[in-house]
């Protein structure tokens, strides 16, 4: 009995060593993070610098992996199903909170099939449009949408992208439905702009701010509070009398449901010291936004966020009667 019960303890050990070594030593491989959008477009962009800051941190490569479609919901899917063992992470904007309501049967239980890590950065959306389009001022840009609501285009990257929900922000506040033209990603939104192909397009200043100083298009608000000091002559939404448009597309990092408590903290406070990264501190100022600050960028913040974000835009999107399924 005593041989027994010794072989048992001995084959129990011998099970929980190597969870205990692996929590110890993580990360020992590389790690991937998924972008749930096309490779070249802001989600992809800001991902691509904090990764490569928390793979100075974390002593192990951690890779980019581009899982499009859905609206971003296919990649969510994608680490939502994956192993809990922290090598398969989601670096997803505010989408994350808008198709909840947009996707009524999402594969996933938004709020629950994630462990947090923290809040990445948020960016402020610009309203932008072909270089030649006729009005010259955001007062003019409301005036002209309202008096050619059935000629005016408006580009986004696809349902649920950042661009889709901005401008549909942008319709609501201006009480005028417009003809949207989506598109498979924002890169390809922005070529047929840049062409003429369409007339406006809402979208992150990560994605727009080379081509607004480059003067390949024309700017006309920012969504923030205040103006921006990479575009200082840029002025808010606010300073045209629509302070409901004001909206920031923010970016969150998860891990799957499970993942050890040990491994969710020790990439939250990797993420801490990369958002901290001169690099991309840096990076970022010139796309116009900021790392989130260490407050932020923590499991309880991000949840908070997410949490509220849902509440938010769960009317709004009813209001508008648009889902993606």
């Amino acid at each position: 009995m005593r041989k027994s019960l010794f072989a048992m303890v001995s084959v129990a050990a011998a099970f929980a060593m190597p969870l205990g070594a692996s929590a110890q030593t993580y990360p020992d491989r590389a790690i991937t993070i998924v972008v749930p959008f096309s490779a070249g477009g802001p989600t992809d962009t800001v991902t691509r610098l904090v990764a490569e800051a928390m793979s100075k941190d974390l002593g192990q490569q951690v890779l980019v992996e581009n899982v499009g479609g859905a609206g971003g919901t296919l990649g969510a899917a994608r680490v939502a199903e994956a192993e809990p063992d922290g090598y398969t992470l989601l670096l997803h904007h505010i989408g994350m909170a808008t198709s909840a309501t947009l996707y009524r049967k999402l594969p996933y239980d938004t709020l629950n099939a994630f462990e947090y890590v923290g809040l990445v950065t948020e960016v402020p959306m610009t309203i932008v449009a072909r270089k030649d389009f006729e009005p010259q001022d955001f007062k003019g840009l409301i005036d002209y949408v309202k008096a050619h609501k059935d000629e005016v285009t408006v580009a986004n990257a696809g349902i649920g992208a950042a661009s889709h929900l901005c401008g549909m922000l942008f319709m609501s506040a201006v009480e005028t439905p417009l003809v949207t033209v989506p598109y498979q990603g924002t890169g390809p939104a922005m070529t047929d702009l840049l062409g003429g192909q369409v007339d406006i397009m809402c979208d992150q200043t990560t994605n727009t701010t080379k081509q607004i100083q480059a003067g390949t298009i024309k700017a006309y608000a920012v969504t923030t509070p205040e103006r921006l000091d990479v575009l200082p002559d840029l002025p808010t939404v606010a300073e045209a009398g629509l302070p409901n448009m004001q909206v920031g597309i923010w970016h969150g990092l998860y891990a799957p449901k499970g993942t050890p408590a040990e491994v969710v903290d020790r990439l939250s406070k990797s993420l801490q010291v990369a958002l901290k990264d001169e690099n991309v501190v840096a990076r970022f100022a010139e796309l116009g936004t900021t790392p989130s600050p260490e407050a932020d960028a923590t499991p309880a913040a991000l949840k908070a966020k997410l949490e509220g974000e849902i509440q938010r835009w769960q009317p709004i999107i009813e209001a508008a009667g648009v889902y993606a399924d």
